[in-house]
């Protein structure tokens, strides 16, 4: 098959195992960077053009697209899908999953457990919020955070409240959830590809710090996930549409509850912790796709 990576960062170590393992699969593939494709729209016609040559005779996709450049990207997965070529992330999918509120809210319906979470349009009532989650401590996030950029723990109510109405003063969109004291600090993530859990890891912050993001110091090691959290993951990214997604958890008394759903989970956390070949998995997804 001839499989086109959209990646704007082919160093990656995500975008080269993907790489690696396609042609170890005999597939021919390409990394595309799709920041600086050119989108030609006509009467049954669409392509798309990259540096200045016509793509033609693709078979698959497979976006890798940053939430830096979402609205571009999604454009050039919808121009493939227009053309007829599958893609292991489906345009729509992709653009729910980068909206925080709209991702919760599809989420909720599903019925999935979810950490108590408020949104408002900047109101006055910032103590009222806070007290609406269950009081303090609570969890202040950016809408548009990503990595555990523009995530902040607020210990106190007072200091939940500085926080909200500085946002609020800077025309800053966040949500306020619980604080889940149990978790301790850490998470899940589970990797699901094609209505499968492929590999789970628990992530655990450093010493004092309540993110367990890998960009953020924390660590990570293989888990065996319950039937209820790995029930918990498939179901989540199916209410998302994804093909492929990383499912963020927290283990919680009242079960797990679902943090995020990522469109483009990274590899090198997953498949060091676990032993995992997860860039094979997304390669066989497009084999039983086509």
């Amino acid at each position: 098959m001839n499989i086109k990576i959209l990646s704007a960062a082919p160093n990656l170590y995500s975008t080269q195992r993907i790489v690696e393992a396609a042609e170890k699969r005999k597939h021919t593939v390409e990394i595309i960077n799709h920041t600086k494709c050119d989108i030609v729209i006509e009467k049954k016609n669409p392509c798309v053009y990259y540096k200045g040559k016509k793509i033609e005779n693709v078979d698959a996709v497979i976006p890798r697209i940053g939430a830096s450049v979402t609205f571009y990207g999604t454009a050039v997965v919808r121009q493939f899908e227009m053309m007829r070529c599958f893609t292991t992330t489906e345009s729509m999918a992709l653009v729910r999953s980068r909206d925080k509120l709209r991702s919760l809210q599809i989420l909720s319906r599903a019925g999935m457990g979810l950490p108590k979470t408020i949104f408002t349009n900047y109101s006055k009532n910032v103590a009222g919020i806070v007290d609406q989650v269950g009081g303090a401590p609570v969890i202040i996030k950016l809408l548009e955070g990503t990595q555990g950029i523009g995530v902040i723990l607020a210990e106190t109510k007072k200091a939940a409240e500085s926080v909200i109405e500085a946002f609020n003063n800077l025309q800053a969109r966040v949500i306020v959830q619980e604080f889940i004291k149990e978790a301790g600090g850490a998470d899940i993530r589970a990797i699901v590809i094609d209505g499968r859990v492929v590999g789970a890891m628990k992530r655990q912050g450093k010493e004092g710090e309540f993110r367990s993001n890998l960009h953020r110091g924390g660590t990570a090691e293989i888990i065996e996930l319950t039937d209820e959290e790995e029930t918990a993951a498939i179901k989540a990214a199916k209410a998302m549409g994804l093909g492929i997604a990383g499912v963020d958890m927290l283990q919680s008394a009242r079960g797990p509850l679902i943090l995020e759903v990522n469109s483009s989970p990274g590899l090198e956390g997953i498949e060091k912790a676990t032993g995992k070949d997860i860039a094979k998995e997304i390669i066989k997804y497009i084999e039983r796709s086509i």
